[in-house]
């Protein structure tokens, strides 16, 4: 079972703005992005931190229409390593979480064929190959003329 301090992936409406309500979070856009026509860059504004100057407040509606358009997905973190409340959030394409799932799955695969590669690599050490024959015989041939 994953920690709370692990992240985990958040797409669904209710679980997201009940995540960020839980720790005073706001939808809100990036003021330089947002026009009456474009909600613009979509972020979290949690009080008494540094969005205040560039973040304009939006309706969650609006936020999720955003989220949804774009195909995103909110990375979250329950709990900080020392049990503290986390407000750890970031806002990701949903494809690049699901591809991040399924290299996972090939990592394994790869980590087997590594595994399986240095089966093969130890064997062909075992041999020693006509080049190091050499070497060792002109190393030999060398402490023999000194």
């Amino acid at each position: 079972m994953a920690s709370k301090s692990s992240s985990r992936v958040l797409t669904d409406h209710d679980e997201i703005r009940s995540w960020a309500e839980e720790r005073g979070a706001r939808p809100s856009a990036v003021q330089r992005t947002h026009t009456d026509d474009n909600v613009g860059i979509i972020r979290l504004d949690f009080p008494g931190y540094s969005g205040g100057d560039s973040l304009e407040e939006i309706e969650w509606d609006e936020w999720f229409d955003k989220f949804d358009d774009n195909n995103l997905a909110l990375i979250v973190q329950e709990e900080t390593a020392g049990g503290e409340q986390s407000n750890f959030n970031k806002i990701v394409s949903r494809d690049s979480v699901e591809s991040a799932g399924s290299s996972r799955s090939k990592t394994k695969k790869s980590a087997s064929a590594r595994s399986s590669s240095r089966k093969s690599t130890t064997r062909s050490e075992t041999r020693p190959s006509a080049s190091s024959k050499n070497k060792k015989s002109k190393a030999g041939s060398h402490k023999k003329a000194a």
